[in-house]
């Protein structure tokens, strides 16, 4: 398997693309060796959703379209980017215990730091953002084939 994998979706800001962004990661990542079954890939694809849904719901309208990136670096780290185009950064609000919403940031953090990776904010050159994780990729070099599959 190659050193360094990349795969890259860019979908409307609509809550439709949410469900579409995790489908886009799991495929992806099966692709890649990542069991679907894991409990980090459950990991991932709330990662994914909660990004994705911020990415949709706090850029007012004033993104158009969100991208996810994945980025594999020699089987040791795995980057997950959601950029948009708004220039606010996101902020860490008080998780009030009423409150429905607004604590997705909090979630992201938690999930990240639990497995050992970091997250970022970065601004993009065109005046938005890109959320950053990086988290230890622990999966076997080798894909796994398919149930039902036999390798060669």
């Amino acid at each position: 398997m190659a050193d360094h994998l990349e795969a890259s979706v860019t979908l409307p800001s609509d809550p439709a693309s949410v469900s579409a962004a995790r489908a886009y990661v799991r495929t992806t990542l099966m692709e890649w060796g990542l069991s679907p079954d894991t409990e980090i890939a459950d990991t991932i694809r709330l990662i994914v959703s909660e990004l994705t849904t911020n990415a949709v719901q706090h850029t007012l309208g004033q993104s158009p379209t969100f991208t996810v990136d994945l980025q594999l670096d020699r089987h040791e780290h795995l980057r997950i980017g959601v950029t948009d185009s708004h220039p606010r950064f996101p902020r860490r609000l008080p998780a009030a215990v009423q409150q429905d919403n607004g604590r997705g940031m909090v979630i992201i953090r938690w999930l990240t730091a639990e497995c050992g990776g970091k997250l970022r904010v970065r601004p993009t050159r065109e005046g938005g953002k890109t959320v950053l994780i990086e988290l230890p990729w622990t999966v076997p070099a080798e894909p796994v084939p398919a149930a039902g599959q036999q390798e060669p």
